[in-house]
């Protein structure tokens, strides 16, 4: 008895061995007539004899031994190769035999209407009949119907019993055949009903090319109508290809291919959104890993949305610097100014990062590091700081990322930076997502605090309530203490969800938990400042010590410890001998000045005239005024003059804008500045007997003017 392979139609003995295979590797699983299964020989398998195409050459595969394939190439060299090398070759192919069929897709098959899945069925059921005798609905042990028994008839004959069956051509059985064996079900399914369209239909590739070139145009432009677009698509056309030579289509197609392009644009919704969008980054984003605290910490300021009251009753709002550490989500140091936040604000975020968060008065006990879950007493034998320390952790940062802001790229910050051993690291330019975690924790921050604040005025001028400035209550200093107690008793305990314990990847962590888990991995490095530290972070200025004292901006500043140092050189011979002086912006009532023998602290010359503390932005201010007062704007004793009016008496007076001025310096002024840590060898000293203090005697402004008319 001989069997017959009924796709190839050659013939061999079919009683020898079963599962029986075709000699010329017919790839169909066929059916013996007996009931046996016939496995086809190709298979995703390797095997000896094979003949393969690698290194730019057809080589046979001779033995294979574990790993290892052993190739013999036509001209007769033998070698040995990996399989992993041989399967990743990227011209590596087995030659001679058919490819294998493609796997269906499930997915695409889901979505398919049922009348189009069930006469895909219905051909797959005609098509193994054809090749295998029985349709996919045969129950074990049926028999083939006689025109398609595969042991009678060859494969030419059943296919076309089958055509004359359906009413169809021969061609067409052989061709649903064909891309069964190729694509399995999915090619059977009617191409023309799952045909994907073009969102242009069949508009003209100019004017596709026109309408994607005046949408890019429309993103920084304010938002208009669709009207206008086409008004400015059809001039654009026909200023490039001349008047009628591009077709246009009607009114309503050209808005249908208007939405169709302009699709996730929001060209005509939101402009703020519509640049947002444009400007993600064209790469997949690619989110920041941390694997120990301070491997990492993004740096950012923003104008915080909500109105604070300054000391004259004038109502602004306040700018904020967060740093955030990636590895824990920690906001390691948050400070609020009014709006103009400067260098120097950037370098006191810097020394408020280093120094743990102190215990203030008022707080809860529950707020204490000895009455949190991070290692509290380990932390205290490494950094005796903690002991009245706030349950925040103090995270010495290895690199910072900033952005292109005046605040973060200026000497000053970048002076501190190197000064603590910080690597900085600029984000790319109007790139957010280089640094989108602290761009995150600001919007978490409007979310979680900011909107539960009286005065809250929204993100935007659309979300903003009606007279918002009425409602503001909260000062600058106040918020300050607010915004820290709700770090350590809400930010800090919150779990994040991008915070995972690794071996319970289901529950979200808390930033101290993070913490407390990381640091008995990478250990604590703590960082003392001194308390000359927070000098060396204040903005510097080379000036020479003259006879008169040391000049900034028109301001003289002299004390008698400058006068062996009048007229001499600093020896630093790269500043031209000048000397290397310190000043704080916010109080420009004193300089600081670095000399051999240590830091000399000199007053300003005219500040018993003023004797009001006063901030660099209040002294242009009142350099401008007196220079609207026909005075001489570049005579220190004339602006002073000017500038103890402005501070004494601008929030009675009818200019608001002198009034905000100097509310902001006061209100700068009243925000603490971090104490410095205490050196490691100070030992604790008794504290002084506190004795009642003394009736107070208020003292007013010395005004030479009204002094030399009361004598007179």
């Amino acid at each position: 008895m001989r069997s017959r392979c009924y796709r190839c139609c050659s013939t061999c003995c079919g009683l020898t061995s079963w599962p029986w295979t075709c000699p010329f590797r017919c790839t169909l699983k066929l059916r013996c007539p007996w009931g046996w299964p016939v496995a086809a020989e190709r298979g995703a398998v390797l095997r000896p004899g094979d003949w393969i195409t690698y290194d730019d050459g057809d080589h046979l595969v001779v033995a294979l031994a574990g790993t290892s394939v052993r190739l013999r190439s036509q001209s007769g060299t033998e070698s040995v190769v990996l399989a992993s090398h041989l399967m990743a070759a990227p011209d590596f192919a087995v030659t001679g035999t058919e490819p294998l069929p493609a796997l269906e897709p499930s997915g695409l098959l889901a979505t398919l209407p049922k009348p189009v899945l069930t006469a895909a069925k219905e051909w797959e059921s005609h098509v193994l009949e054809v090749n295998r005798g029985l349709p996919s609905s045969a129950k074990p042990g049926a028999s083939p119907r006689p025109e398609y028994d595969p042991a009678e008839h060859p494969l030419v004959e059943r296919a076309q019993a089958k055509a004359d069956e359906l009413g169809v051509g021969l061609r067409t059985v052989n061709e649903k055949r064909a891309r069964y064996a190729r694509q399995g079900l999915w090619g059977l399914v009617d191409q023309r009903l799952v045909r994907t369209s073009e969102p242009t239909g069949r508009a003209d590739a100019r004017l596709v090319a026109a309408i994607r070139e005046v949408l890019d145009a429309e993103t920084h432009t304010s938002t208009g109508t669709r009207s206008r677009l086409i008004r400015r698509v059809i001039k654009a056309v026909e200023m490039t290809h001349g008047e009628g030579v591009v077709p246009l289509p009607s009114k309503n197609t050209f808005y249908k291919l208007i939405d169709a392009l302009s699709a996730g644009r929001h060209t005509f919704g939101s402009a703020v959104t519509r640049r947002q969008a444009a400007n993600r980054p064209q790469g997949p984003f690619t989110p920041t890993f941390a694997d120990r605290p301070g491997e990492q910490v993004q740096i950012d300021s923003t104008p915080l949305d909500v109105m604070v009251v300054l000391d004259s009753g004038v109502t602004a709002r306040a700018d904020l610097t967060i740093a955030v550490d990636v590895a824990t989500r920690t906001v390691c140091a948050a400070v609020l100014r009014p709006v103009g936040t400067k260098a120097v604000d950037a370098s006191l975020l810097l020394a408020r990062m280093l120094v743990p968060e102190p215990m203030r008065p008022g707080w809860s006990e529950s707020l204490r590091m000895a009455a949190s879950r991070m290692p509290h007493m380990r932390l205290l034998d490494a950094d005796a700081r903690m002991e009245q320390a706030a349950a925040k952790p103090v995270i010495v940062p290895d690199t910072v990322v900033i952005d292109g802001g005046k605040v973060f790229i200026s000497d000053t910050f970048l002076r501190a930076c190197e000064r603590l051993g910080i690597s900085v690291q600029r984000a790319r330019p109007r790139t957010p997502t280089d640094k989108a975690i602290v761009e995150a924790t600001f919007s978490s921050i409007n979310t979680l605090f900011t909107q539960h604040l009286a005065g809250y005025t929204g993100r935007d001028v659309s979300r903003r309530g009606e007279r918002v400035e009425d409602r503001a209550v909260w000062t600058v200093p106040e918020l300050q203490d607010l915004l820290d107690e709700w770090l350590l008793a809400g930010w800090q305990v919150r779990p994040h969800s991008t915070l995972r314990d690794p071996f319970r990847p289901k529950r979200a962590m808390s930033p101290n938990d993070k913490y407390a888990s990381l640091v008995a991995a990478c250990g604590y490095l703590p960082l003392v400042l001194r308390g000359e530290d927070y000098l060396e972070l204040l903005p510097v200025a080379w000036r020479a010590i003259n006879d008169y004292g040391i000049q900034i901006s028109y301001r003289t500043y002299d004390c008698p410890a400058l006068a062996p140092h009048r007229r001499e050189h600093s020896g630093i011979t790269a500043k031209r001998g000048l000397w290397e002086v310190h000043y704080d912006p916010y109080d420009l009532s004193q300089v600081f000045v670095r000399t051999p023998g240590g830091w000399i602290t000199a007053p300003w010359t005219q500040w018993p005239l003023v004797n009001a503390p006063f901030a660099d932005f209040t002294w242009q201010h009142a350099r401008r005024l007196a220079a609207e007062a026909g005075l001489d704007d570049t005579n220190e004793t004339a602006v002073a003059r000017v500038l103890d009016s402005l501070l004494t008496r601008a929030e009675h007076g009818p200019d608001t804008r002198s009034a905000k001025v100097a509310a902001r310096t006061r209100t700068a002024r009243a925000v603490p500045a971090p104490a410095a840590a205490p050196e490691t060898e100070r030992r604790a000293e008794p504290e002084p007997e506190v004795q009642p203090p003394a009736a107070a005697v208020e003292f007013g402004i010395f005004d030479a003017h009204a002094e030399a008319e009361r004598w007179l």
